[in-house]
C-alpha cells in the first residue's frame, strides 16, 4: 500500500469532513437559539411546535434524516434536484439535526439563570431585547460551552454519516481504500485523523472557554 497516495486521499475527504463540520456549526447554532425561543414562548401553539420539532430531530437516526431531506424532495413532491444536491442535503440534514440538541443546550442555559436577573433589569430599565442579549445571553454562552465542546466532537465524528448518501468524506474514501487493499490501515490512518480533528476543536474551545471567563458568576 502506497502510504503516501493515502494520506493525500484522506486528506481530501479530510477537507469534505471539515466542510460539513464548519457549515453545521456556523447554522445550527444560530438556529439552535431561534428554535430554543420558540421552544420556550408563552404562546403554547408556537411552542408545541418547536417541542414536536425538537422530539422528531433527537428521536429518530440522523442517518434516516439524510434520507429523508436527500430523497424526499423527489419521491414526496416529484422535484428532481441537481446532480450536486447531495452535500446541500448532507448541510440541512445536519443543520437542522444539531439544531435541535443546541435548542435544548440553550433552553437548559437560559433557565439556568435567576429570575431576580429579570427582575433586577427590570427596575434599571432594561428592555426584554437588552435583558436577553446584554446580561442573560452572555452568561448562557459562558454556561453552555461544555456541552457544546461535546456536540462539536459528536459532530466531527457523524461527519462519516454522509457516506449515506454517498458523499465523499474521509471515512468514506479510508473504507474504499480498506476494501481495494484488504488492510486495516486506512482505518486506522482515519482513526488518527479524527482524534487529530477533535484535539484540535477541544484546543480552541478551551481557548474560548477561557477568555470567556470574564462572564463567570
Amino acid at each position: 500500500m502506497n502510504l503516501k497516495v493515502l494520506i493525500i486521499e484522506l486528506t481530501g475527504g479530510m477537507l469534505t469532513s471539515m466542510a460539513i463540520f464548519t457549515l453545521t456549526l456556523l447554522f445550527s447554532l444560530p438556529l439552535g437559539l431561534l428554535v430554543a425561543l420558540g421552544r420556550m414562548s408563552k404562546n403554547k401553539l408556537v411552542s408545541l411546535f418547536f417541542k414536536v420539532y425538537i422530539s422528531i430531530l433527537r428521536g429518530t437516526p440522523l442517518i434516516l434524516q439524510l434520507m429523508v431531506v436527500y430523497f424526499g424532495p423527489f419521491f414526496i413532491l416529484g422535484i428532481q434536484m441537481p446532480r450536486n444536491y447531495r452535500f446541500t442535503a448532507v448541510i440541512i440534514g445536519f443543520v437542522l439535526n444539531y439544531a435541535a440538541y443546541f435548542a435544548e443546550i440553550y433552553r437548559s442555559g437560559i433557565e439556568s439563570i435567576p429570575i431576580g436577573q429579570y427582575e433586577a433589569a427590570k427596575v434599571l430599565g432594561y428592555s426584554k431585547y437588552q435583558t436577553f442579549f446584554r446580561i442573560i445571553l452572555p452568561q448562557v454562552i459562558k454556561r453552555i460551552l461544555p456541552p457544546v465542546t461535546n456536540e462539536a466532537i459528536t459532530l466531527i465524528k457523524d461527519t462519516s454519516l454522509a457516506f449515506a448518501i454517498s458523499v465523499q468524506e474521509m471515512f468514506t474514501t479510508a473504507k474504499a481504500f480498506a476494501s481495494a487493499q484488504a488492510s486495516v490501515v486506512p482505518f486506522i490512518a482515519a482513526g488518527v485523523f479524527y482524534y487529530v480533528f477533535n484535539f484540535l476543536v477541544e484546543r480552541i474551545m478551551g481557548w474560548i472557554e477561557k477568555k470567556l471567563s470574564y462572564y463567570r458568576i
